[in-house]
Order: structure tokens, then C-alpha cells, then sequence
């Protein structure tokens, strides 16, 4: 009987599931934006895939960027720290802001996508 009770407990408070965004922005506002499907990694190519679909968002909206020249500031994850990437990045001539190392007093929130 103490099973069943438990059984519908748990059914009760069960949550949505959690979906990841991934956001790229400027000074003005958010560039572009994806919602990682459910179950996708965010792997190299994956994180590839991404950034091909940016640079291309960039171009059509944000011209004065995209003729002078665009930085990128990401965390240090290894999708995104990867040879491939920074190989692309590099053939791109996107210049990559460097993340500082981990620390309690620097929060994402410092970084101007949260007010």
C-alpha cells in the first residue's frame, strides 16, 4: 500500500523537462538564439552547426558587423575550446574573447544577457 502512495507522490510532483538556449548578443539585444532539441548534446559538431547558422544571421542582419569584423565571448566548454572550432574561428578571423577562469564573485549575469 506505502508503494502506491509513493508511486502517485512522485507522478504529482514531477517537472516539465528543462530545455537549453543558447543565446548570442550584443550591445543592442539578442542576435540569435536556438532551443537545443531535447536530448541533443551539444557536441562539436553540433556547436558547428550553431555557429554556421550565427555567422549567417549575422550577415543578413547585422551588416556593419559582418563587413568590420565580430568578436565571440563563450564559456570554456569543450565543444567550444575545441581545435575544430578554434580552427574555424581563426578561418573566419572572428577574434574569441577568452573566459576567465571559474570564480564565485563572476556570475553570467555580469556578462549583460540578464538584467
Amino acid at each position: 500500500m506505502a508503494h502506491n502512495v509513493l508511486s502517485s507522490t512522485k507522478e504529482i510532483m514531477s517537472y516539465p523537462k528543462k530545455r537549453m538556449l543558447i543565446v548570442f548578443f550584443d550591445n543592442k539585444g539578442v542576435v540569435h538564439h536556438e532551443f537545443v532539441p531535447a536530448g541533443q548534446t551539444v557536441n562539436v559538431p553540433f556547436y558547428m552547426q550553431v555557429l554556421k547558422r550565427l555567422r549567417e544571421t549575422i550577415r543578413r542582419k547585422c551588416p556593419t558587423k559582418w563587413q568590420g569584423g565580430w568578436s565571440l565571448h563563450h564559456d570554456n566548454a569543450p565543444s567550444h575550446t575545441s581545435i575544430v572550432v578554434q580552427t574555424w574561428f581563426a578561418e573566419k578571423n572572428i577574434l574569441l574573447l577568452h573566459q576567465p577562469p571559474y570564480s564565485l564573485d563572476l556570475t553570467l549575469s555580469y556578462f549583460w544577457l540578464f538584467p
